[in-house]
């Protein structure tokens, strides 16, 4: 793989936080309860599977009652949402992934613990959908896994064209993830991260693995030129 952990840790800084999103509106504790009752109603006594396919595989932040592999028809995973927070700033907006429409995409399917279903429902929710703008990309979707299908909730997947996603080209997109770091890390770690996961499960993405490849040859060429720069620069006798 092209995009080395010493390639991602330069992309690595210090950034502070800069508050909410730009121009989104925060999700209140009202609306994240109903948001939980309304995903309870809807699962009724089955188990609650989560489809998960980027950072979540990686970084669940619960114990799940089962995990295994699964794939969601129709879908790919796409750098389509522009952000200027968590791994991006205002002056240097980077993207994260979502579901766009078509192909398939190969993920993991988790089992939220019935003892603590509630509690980690709604703390993956608050993690998940923060602003009052994004509820509509809480989809129920089915995945295949070697037992059969399941209906699953995922994250960041919609028909719908509301601007808040918008697939770009891929070499506009590898420079926004090459260049852009926010409190939570940078882009670059983001692709990284979900690679290696990925790689562990035995998936390989072709488009993440064309995308890294990118990113990777952006962060070695600001390097590069950062180098370039600092030798061209004159040494002044003392």
């Amino acid at each position: 793989m092209e995009l080395t952990p010493d390639l991602v840790a330069l992309t690595i800084r210090h950034v502070r936080d800069d508050g909410p999103e730009p121009g989104w509106t925060a999700l209140s504790e009202a609306e994240l309860d109903g948001l939980v009752e309304k995903i309870e109603d809807e699962v009724g006594g089955d188990p609650l599977m989560v489809f998960a396919y980027g950072s979540l595989m990686w970084n669940p932040e619960f114990e799940p009652a089962s995990r295994q592999r699964a794939t969601a028809y129709g879908w790919h995973r796409s750098f389509s949402l522009k952000i200027k927070r968590w791994r991006a700033t205002s002056d240097q907006p980077g993207l994260m992934m979502a579901l766009e429409r078509g192909g398939q995409c190969d993920g993991v399917v988790f089992e939220l613990s019935a003892d603590r279903r509630r509690q980690d429902l709604r703390a993956l929710i608050a993690r998940e959908v923060k602003y009052t703008e994004v509820i509509d990309m809480v989809s129920w979707l089915p995945v295949r896994t070697e037992h059969g299908v399941c209906k699953a909730l995922t994250f960041w997947a919609s028909t719908k064209r509301s601007g808040l996603t918008r697939p770009l080209p891929i070499e506009e997109a590898s420079c926004l993830i090459a260049r852009a770091c926010g409190e939570g890390g940078s882009c670059a770690e983001y692709l990284h991260k979900t690679i290696i996961d990925l790689q562990t499960e035995g998936i390989r993405d072709r488009n993440l693995w064309r995308l890294q490849a990118l990113v990777a040859a952006d962060i070695a060429a600001g390097r590069d030129a950062l180098v370039s720069t600092l030798l061209a620069v004159p040494v002044q006798p003392r």
